[in-house]
């Protein structure tokens, strides 16, 4: 099966170090929403959408690619990095128009400086770890 990732990672890059990762580990290819916001998803029996987590919504970035570049009936997989909890609606509603088969959801907490927290230093300091990493790994190798 051929796997492709779409990622985004603006702020800490805490996707970005899930996703080299599991590229690392497992046979995926890797798109930069940011960098590269035009891409030809057809030739991929699965693809994954990674992100982190800005006011309970995927990156604006992710949510235009998928608009914009995913073709119908896919298989589909979604990860997130948070400061506070995964939210996975705003990419999913787009998911349900392609008519999609979300096939797996992964999210961890991921290092957040965004608004409030950055008056505390931030919260979730060294995520993802090892031991996410690892989750993430293992979740992009179990899926069918």
């Amino acid at each position: 099966m051929k796997t492709v990732i779409v990622y985004a990672s603006v702020h800490h890059g805490n996707t970005k170090k899930l996703v080299e990762k599991i590229a690392e580990k497992c046979k995926v290819d890797l798109i930069d929403a940011v960098q590269q916001p035009k891409a030809d998803l057809s030739d991929y029996d699965r693809i994954g959408f990674a992100s982190g987590i800005y006011f309970s919504k995927f990156h604006q970035t992710i949510l235009k690619f998928a608009s914009e570049n995913l073709p119908e009936n896919k298989k589909v997989f979604m990860i997130c990095t948070y400061g506070g909890s995964g939210a996975y609606k705003s990419l999913e509603v787009i998911l349900k128009e392609k008519k999609t088969d979300i096939i797996g959801k992964f999210g961890c907490k991921g290092y957040d400086t965004f608004g409030p927290f950055k008056l505390v230093g931030g919260i979730a300091k060294d995520h993802p770890d090892e031991k996410d990493l690892k989750a993430a790994v293992s979740f992009v190798a179990g899926l069918q």
